[in-house]
């Protein structure tokens, strides 16, 4: 089996698995109804992008693992998502902020992945970056709308752009197994992903009268790497809820 392959696909499944988890606990809470529709079918996109790359992730195990196994079976440390995803919802403002920020990332690098070497992610890409223009588009109207609309709104955008944006970092540094599948095609160089990234999020953010914020590139050092298993108390959380009844009924289906 290919490590740096296996790993790579499971951060890319992670990342839709965990942000999707994320929007689905607004379903039934959203401001309005047409809202929370729109902000639980992103999350059932999310989903569909995650079961697409376990399943191939489950391929390339050659042990007969399941896609499921990969989703509820693994502890934190396992898991490959960036920090950004698994940032608690918080108000309205911080979920739009974390899911217009993940989403142009998404958007950019999907881009990239359906020009890519590996047919099988090229081909999950290619079909979810019809769903990820509609999540940029959706989340854009959103930022501009909170942060153009009243005192109140304008003042909840910025701060939750200003407590999300230290996540940004590790959008862009890359992983071990990220540098090694550079090498090969398949990766994608995220310096081209983040200029492009950099221009549409401070586009918006000037659309929406909010400050411009730029990636802060720190010492990857000091930059805590949910890519490679660091994570917050947050992805236990969510592991917590998200995996009991695989693990307390082992092997249950519907």
């Amino acid at each position: 089996m290919n490590n740096s392959l296996f790993d790579y696909t499971l951060h890319l499944a992670d990342n839709a698995l965990i942000l999707g988890h994320r929007n689905s606990e607004w379903t039934g809470h959203g401001p309005i109804l047409e809202q929370d529709i729109a902000l639980s079918n992103i999350a059932l996109d999310l989903v569909g992008q995650a079961r697409n790359f376990y399943q191939y992730a489950a391929q390339l195990t050659g042990d007969h693992s399941t896609e499921d196994a990969l989703a509820y079976l693994r502890g934190p440390a396992e898991f490959k998502n960036c920090l950004l995803v698994e940032q608690s919802n918080g108000d309205w403002a911080k979920t739009i902020s974390r899911q217009f920020i993940f989403s142009v990332y998404q958007y950019y690098l999907y881009q990239q992945l359906q020009k890519g070497e590996n047919k099988h992610i090229s081909s999950i890409a290619e079909k979810a970056l019809k769903e990820v223009t509609y999540h940029v588009r959706w989340s854009s109207e959103w930022v501009i709308r909170l942060g153009d609309g009243t005192i109140e709104s304008n003042r909840r955008m910025q701060n939750a752009l200003n407590e999300l944006w230290e996540f940004t970092d590790e959008l862009f540094i890359p992983a071990p197994y990220e540098r090694e599948l550079g090498k090969n095609g398949i990766a994608i160089d995220l310096e081209v992903i983040k200029s492009n990234w950099n221009e549409k999020v401070n586009a918006v953010l000037l659309e929406g009268t909010l400050s411009l914020l730029t990636a802060d590139r720190r010492d990857p050092k000091k930059v805590l790497f949910g890519k490679e298993g660091q994570h917050s108390q947050n992805l236990n959380d969510i592991l917590t809820e998200m995996q009991f009844l695989q693990r307390a009924y082992p092997g249950c289906e519907w």
